[in-house]
């Protein structure tokens, strides 16, 4: 099924004979937008290029783990670099020393830095980290924010769970969220003694794309002091996305874990908790709360990383958030200049799209109630006429925009034409 003339239909086809739906995550299965998968042969800078040849102007960017670009030389020089001196070990190397090191630096709060193999590593980690620390039962957590598929954090996720139209999952019994409190976003929650820790997307990137108001990451910190309970940003879409200090140093709130994922790992496979020492020597070795890794700091993701981070200067950043803008306001005009009814918000370097034209000139959603009003049937219509004219964005409505450093203006111009004919 791999020759040149095998068409994406094909691929899809044989893919659902050996794997569930076809894909090994559902919202790739383009259930939520109608139509057939694009099969990914190559990618070069902001460019896909799938099993019939067609390249995309890409904006899904690895769901935010690429920021350089697809195959930026830097990144593919280390990874081949490292790969040559054998690819796992299960022992400690100076690059996974390095890499906490320099989270650790940016992150504010982060003294010590535990590398793990994913997103949803991270934060199940950090909300056994946080019941050990405190020795409480109980986690807080917001509707619509995805914290990666733990039994304990699926309930009212965003991203796929919302795509796909779940409450949560089957297989978690209710024992496994007995202990989870769902409450709105953008609402301080009131805490008792049996709190835990409050679990937060600092920037909801879930739900589309739903910044914090303001008050709202400032109480959630003293709502947590004053309950005893510990603070968890979930930065894996925001950190070193936002800034070399992700959301915490954006907003001026310093939480007492932070998780990472995507950018981290310039495109491979990782993630990674930090906190102040005294927590996170509460992890083994050192301490009862144990976690364990074969993969934890693989020599590949680390190069990856630390090459991906030695391209994010400050000049970088600036960059970033200027070509977000770009397409933010030229998505705004284009899409309100053919009558397309569509609400486009934009955070830092992150951009996000709700269809419709929300209750008030001016609206913008604040909560997963918000967010799930979005008109899914036209996002499915806009997205399959963006893919048509070469323009990829997320098969799903609930996931953010990301524009990377091979996002040049001439290219994003590209993509707001295609837009235009589009809507």
């Amino acid at each position: 099924m791999t020759g040149p003339t095998t068409t994406n239909a094909e691929l899809f086809e044989a893919a659902r004979r050996v794997i569930p739906g076809g894909v090994n995550s559902p919202v790739r299965a383009f259930g939520a937008v109608g139509g057939t998968p694009y099969f990914v042969e190559s990618a070069s800078g902001a460019y896909v290029t799938d099993a019939e040849s067609r390249r995309c102007i890409d904006f899904v960017q690895s769901y935010g783990a690429i920021i350089a670009g697809h195959a930026h030389p830097a990144i593919t020089e280390a990874i081949a670099a490292a790969a040559a001196q054998g690819t796992s070990y299960g022992a400690p190397t100076a690059r996974e020393v390095a890499l906490a090191e320099r989270i650790a630096n940016a992150a504010p709060g982060v003294d010590q830095v535990r590398l793990v193999s994913s997103g949803t590593e991270a934060t199940m980690t950090a909300v056994r980290l946080a019941r050990g620390c405190t020795e409480r039962p109980r986690i807080v957590k917001f509707a619509g924010c995805y914290h990666g598929h733990a039994d304990a954090l699926l309930a009212a996720g965003g991203s796929g769970v919302a795509t796909l139209g779940l409450s949560g999952s089957a297989g978690v019994p209710p024992s496994a969220v007995a202990d989870t409190v769902v409450v709105p976003y953008n609402v301080v929650p009131e805490l008792d003694d049996q709190v835990a820790a409050v679990v937060v997307e600092p920037v909801a990137a879930n739900m589309g794309l739903v910044p914090p108001t303001p008050g709202f990451l400032e109480g959630l910190r003293q709502a947590c002091d004053a309950a005893g309970a510990l603070l968890v940003f979930d930065e894996v879409i925001t950190g070193f996305r936002l800034g070399s200090g992700g959301a915490a140093e954006r907003y001026g709130v310093t939480p007492d874990i932070s998780c990472f994922g995507k950018v981290i790992g310039g495109g491979l496979p990782i993630g990674a908790l930090g906190a102040r020492s005294e927590i996170m020597e509460t992890l083994a070795p050192t301490g009862p709360v144990y976690q364990a890794g074969t993969l934890s700091g693989n020599p590949l993701a680390t190069a990856a990383g630390l090459a991906a981070l030695d391209l994010l200067t400050p000049t970088a950043y600036t960059e970033l958030e200027t070509r977000a803008g770009q397409l933010a306001d030229g998505l705004r005009d284009t899409l309100a200049g053919a009558g397309f009814d569509a609400v486009v918000s934009q955070v830092g370097t992150l951009v996000g799209l709700y269809c419709g034209a929300g209750p008030e000139p001016g609206w913008v959603p604040v909560d997963y109630d918000d967010a799930r009003s979005t008109d899914e049937e036209a996002y499915a219509r806009l997205h399959a006429e963006l893919l048509r004219r070469g323009v990829a964005f997320a098969p799903g409505a609930y996931e953010a925009i990301f524009v990377g450093l091979a996002h040049t203006p001439d290219i994003i111009d590209e993509a707001l034409a295609a837009a235009a004919a589009a809507a």
